[in-house]
């Protein structure tokens, strides 16, 4: 059985005087995915994100949150999602908890256990009475986080919320976002061009490049189609070279690495060039096709723009 689409969007489209930011765009996210939703900086991400928070009214198309059409049933499709837009603003000289009482009064009022949950949640207790101005920038994101949570929503939407963080920022913010999705059984939308902090976290992506959905899917799925390179364990090492020599035609070249080789070749000739090793004498301890999310999302936005 299939998972549950939550929010799918349908041919949407925004445009700006004659310049299309988002154009027929046809997401579909799943109940307890953490969705990567990437692009390069002015692919039209952030666009996109606040017409799923009906921040902006798209041009055209239409969005689906739960069931419910976005446009005709706002406070229905929108009761069960949180979410941040770029950088989150603050009252800076109020505290954490201040600022969230704040916004939970207005949205109808959070009981103040709820805030403290959050706040713990996220790794703020202890600062939660600290006026926010004397908070790191990774604090604040944090703080953004909270406040997405903050009514306990089934789905998350955060742009960017990463940006700007040191190496700890990151992995404080992408343990969130697998507590979320694992502990607390949330789908997370996440926005980024950081691709690296992406593939750590999220099991399908969709690819946005110049307004245009490049690509979606599971991301196991997608990083394992074409060309990318095989980590090789096998026995003796002079057999397994003399093999890879003979294989022109599908290795492009071999790496030999101080645990293994890395040989680079399309992940559909593997098959066959374990078959080769294997007749050759060549004992296989481990084969392994890898490739990087930064190098998938490069060859498939340069393939995309060199056919504009």
């Amino acid at each position: 059985m299939s998972a549950e689409s939550i929010l799918q969007t349908f041919n949407l489209g925004k445009r700006y005087g004659q310049r299309w930011a988002v154009k027929q765009l046809n997401l579909d996210i799943k109940r307890a995915d953490v969705f990567g939703f990437l692009g390069p900086n002015g692919a039209g991400k952030s666009t996109t994100i606040r017409m799923l928070l009906s921040l902006i009214k798209p041009t055209e198309g239409s969005v689906s949150l739960f069931g419910h059409e976005l446009h005709r049933h706002r406070a229905q499709a929108l009761k069960s999602v949180g979410g941040i837009v770029e950088k989150p603003d603050f009252y800076l000289y109020l505290s954490a908890v201040r600022n969230l009482e704040i916004v939970g009064a207005l949205n109808g009022g959070i009981h103040r256990a709820r805030i403290f949950e959050v706040l713990d949640l996220v790794g703020l207790r202890g600062r939660e009475r600290d006026k926010v101005k004397t908070y790191s920038h990774g604090m604040k994101q944090r703080l953004g986080i909270a406040q997405a949570l903050l009514s306990n929503p089934d789905m998350v939407i955060l742009d960017e919320p990463t940006s700007g963080l040191d190496p700890q920022g990151m992995k404080e913010v992408r343990g969130l976002i697998t507590h979320l999705s694992r502990d607390q059984q949330k789908t997370v939308v996440l926005s980024s061009h950081l691709l690296n902090e992406v593939e750590h976290v999220a099991t399908r992506m969709a690819i946005i490049n110049k307004g245009e959905l490049v690509v979606q899917g599971g991301v196991h799925e997608l990083l394992n189609q074409g060309e990318g390179f095989v980590l090789l364990q096998a026995e003796p090492k002079r057999a397994v070279k003399r093999v890879l020599k003979a294989s022109t035609k599908i290795v492009s070249k071999f790496v030999d690495e101080p645990d293994c080789i890395k040989i680079f070749m399309d992940f559909a000739d593997v098959p066959a060039l374990n078959q080769s090793l294997v007749r050759n004498g060549v004992r296989v301890q481990a084969i392994v096709p890898r490739r990087s999310l930064e190098d998938y999302f490069l060859s498939i936005t340069e393939s995309e723009d060199s056919r504009r």
